[in-house]
């Protein structure tokens, strides 16, 4: 039998995740101007969608690897700020693998690997509407002082 504790902690932690989202969500113009939305949200996961318009497309007719490199690397700070401990990128690396197509919505799912005191590591898979792989993106956290929902937001 599971024990009640441990699923309303569960539980918590969900809905914890989901305010530090939205509240980060409110505060992050890059990523709304870019239209990127936000799926899903767990502790240490995040889902983000963004559509590829025609103002992110580059010389070769395909999405410029800037626009792919933001919402794979707004998917990790979403996910890492899932604890309600504000936490920044320290480093970040990504791997195309296909391209982002005209018209196409891209997928970034964000995953922790390990966090531990105050660094941790994600891995972030972008992929197009059709399910293929796009890009691989690992990203590397660091936790400075302070919340990600503010005192204000705290109290509503």
């Amino acid at each position: 039998m599971a024990d009640p504790n441990t699923a309303a902690a569960a539980l918590d932690s969900v809905a914890l995740a989901r305010r530090c989202a939205e509240s980060m969500y409110q505060r992050d113009t890059a990523t709304r101007e870019l239209g990127m939305t936000l799926k899903t949200v767990s502790p240490g996961c995040a889902v983000l969608c963004m559509p590829v318009r025609d103002d992110m497309i580059q010389g070769h007719g395909s999405c410029h690897g800037g626009f792919i490199f933001a919402l794979a690397d707004s998917a990790f700070a979403f996910a890492c700020n899932t604890y309600n401990e504000a936490t920044v990128a320290s480093g970040c690396s990504i791997e195309y693998v296909s391209p982002g197509l005209p018209g196409d919505v891209l997928t970034a799912e964000a995953r922790e690997l390990t966090r531990k005191g105050r660094t941790g590591v994600y891995d972030v898979r972008v992929t197009g509407a059709d399910g293929q792989l796009v890009a691989l993106f690992r990203g590397k956290s660091y936790r400075v002082r302070g919340p990600v929902i503010h005192d204000e937001e705290s109290q509503a």
